[in-house]
């Protein structure tokens, strides 16, 4: 007999209680809740119980199709990697505890769930957040700026990726999905000839600094979760991934995050890093993080037709392919500007 949704649970609070003895001895779980966001992981929000006293809990594990993934880093790792960045001063969820295999639960970990929202059109539209939309692009900025330079010699799980590498690593990816798209080609063609060379230190890279993955509240930025695309490389495409157009929902015209200004980034970043961001290496990166998203919603539309993820979620991003294409060729091909109006007869 299949397990039902209620013995699943049942079984998985058994043995994260077994995991709250280790660090909250007495403590059991209550509140038990799957939740829907995490594409890659299962996230189960929780609460642990230690007398009168109650401590919020975000749980992350692997799915199962996603356990050893090229893309993503293994959760232990991302989890090192977080705590990393919490001692450096990162605004990031506190981890409490690293799975063992002995806890029978998979890869993943246990984080304090932080208080906010991640939703894009809540932050972007209701009024309590107004006050943190007019400071949240300089926040951005100088997060970007802890994040780039937290000292991570010596996580050697992550992997390093030049400018062309990054490049040639997107390409392979798109020539996989076996579907040739023009305008596609014409971004890499664009890439290519405007490729920057290698910075001189490789930096710690988010990979993934976007709506979705910034937790908010009235005051601003609070956190920075999901860091499972985590790279050594050229810290530019953080500020490029977030200027991407399809973050903005909607918002065309506050190119970061549809809240805020590139000026508003940068000073932000310069402000906590002391260098000034170069505007024409970022726009690079933010064409090559279009290009990127393109090819990722290529590759969930082929998940989705093949059959290997059939979620409505997966069909829908896969169709975002075409938005893509229209954004880099806003891009690459601006419009002349309109011709002045003129009562003058030709001659």
């Amino acid at each position: 007999m299949p397990e039902t949704s209620s013995s699943t649970e049942e079984g998985l609070e058994t043995r994260l209680n077994r995991v709250l003895q280790r660090f909250l001895p007495g403590a059991r779980v209550t509140g038990l809740k799957r939740l829907t966001g995490g594409a890659n992981q299962q996230m189960w929000s929780l609460d642990a119980s230690a007398g009168e006293a109650m401590t919020p809990f975000i749980l992350r594990q692997a799915s199962n199709w996603n356990q050893g993934s090229d893309d993503s880093l293994d959760l232990d790792d991302e989890a090192r990697l977080v705590i990393r960045a919490g001692e450096g001063g990162v605004a990031a969820p506190r981890v409490y505890e690293i799975l063992r295999p002995e806890d029978e639960l998979g890869t993943g970990y246990l984080m304090e769930r932080v208080s906010g929202e991640t939703l894009p059109p809540k932050i972007l539209r209701e009024e309590r957040y107004a006050g943190a939309r007019s400071q949240l692009a300089h926040q951005c900025g100088e997060a970007l700026a802890e994040i780039h330079r937290l000292d991570v010699a010596d996580l050697d799980f992550l992997a390093r990726a030049t400018p062309a590498q990054a490049l040639d690593q997107l390409y392979r990816e798109y020539r996989g999905h076996g579907e040739p798209r023009p305008v596609f080609e014409l971004a890499f063609r664009w890439l290519r000839d405007h490729l920057p060379e290698a910075p001189e230190t490789l930096a710690l890279v988010h990979g993934d600094f976007r709506h979705g993955n910034l937790m908010v509240d009235e005051s601003g930025l609070v956190s920075v979760l999901d860091w499972e695309l985590a790279y050594l490389g050229d810290p530019m495409a953080d500020l490029g991934w977030i200027c991407v157009n399809s973050w903005r929902y909607g918002h065309i015209d506050l190119p970061v995050g549809g809240f805020g200004t590139r000026e508003q980034l940068f000073e932000g970043y310069q402000a906590a890093s002391g260098q000034r961001p170069d505007p024409e290496r970022v726009r690079f990166w933010e064409i090559f993080g279009t290009l990127r998203w393109g090819i990722m919603c290529q590759g969930m539309a082929a998940s989705f037709v093949a059959g290997h993820d059939t979620s409505p979620e997966r069909g829908a991003i896969g169709r975002r392919a075409s938005e893509t294409e229209v954004d880099l060729l806003r891009q690459l091909v601006p419009l002349p500007a309109p011709e002045e109006k003129s009562d003058a007869r030709p001659a």
